[in-house]
């Protein structure tokens, strides 16, 4: 398709940013953040580059909106079934925990993302704030979930001891995500999720159990 013909697609501001952030984690995905270029950013996604420097100033505002956009999917993603449990606390917290460490939150694309992402993180003021706003979100959401928890039991934790358990459960469950997507076949069909259940539970002193549903869904 020429560049002429490309200027004239009919689409919102937000169908091309979403558009243009798509084909940047394609790219990421591919070939890491240096292959993530503007030349190739735009024919993955079918636009000029001028229309790329329309919507990003540069490459690195859209690489860091393409990381939040990552992040931010995977926390809204992890959260989804646990929203639709109702009346139960303690089970909201155990959907959670199934979710984080199941398909398709454990991913073999979303490891490599990260990991690509990761040295930019390290290196780009930007992109270390952004990780540092989208592991708090996802800290925040498992530390409601706890509290709701322990006091749907009759306990009632002080907010410095919260945030430690949430620390805690939290880096449980990034490293068997971690491990979960970098090597899938090192393990059994809803083992990460067991373990990332029981480990939870041991640390919050909660009885988190997968649900007959969850065990019969799992890969």
């Amino acid at each position: 398709m020429t560049e002429e013909r490309r200027k004239f697609k009919r689409e919102t501001a937000e169908a091309r940013k979403a558009a243009l952030i798509a084909a940047t984690l394609e790219l990421v995905a591919e070939k890491g953040v240096r292959g993530a270029t503007v030349r190739a950013i735009a024919e993955r996604a079918d636009v000029t580059q001028g229309l790329i420097r329309h919507y990003f100033s540069s490459k690195e505002e859209l690489i860091s909106a393409a990381y939040e956009h990552h992040m931010t999917y995977m926390t809204d993603l992890t959260e989804a079934p646990a929203t639709q449990v109702t009346g139960c606390a303690v089970s909201r917290l155990s959907a959670f925990v199934v979710a984080s460490l199941t398909p398709p939150v454990v991913d073999p694309r979303s490891i490599g993302l990260w990991a690509s992402f990761l040295n930019k993180v390290q290196q780009d003021p930007v992109m270390r704030q952004i990780h540092a706003q989208t592991y708090a979100d996802f800290r925040d959401r498992l530390e409601a979930l706890i509290d709701a928890a322990l006091r749907e039991t009759g306990r009632s934790v002080a907010p410095p001891g919260l945030r430690h358990l949430a620390i805690a459960c939290n880096a449980v469950i990034d490293g068997l995500w971690l491990e979960g997507g970098a090597l899938p076949d090192a393990f059994e069909p809803g083992e990460l999720p067991e373990i990332g259940v029981r480990s939870v539970g041991a640390i919050t002193g909660l009885e988190l159990k997968m649900t007959p549903q969850e065990k019969a869904d799992r890969p």
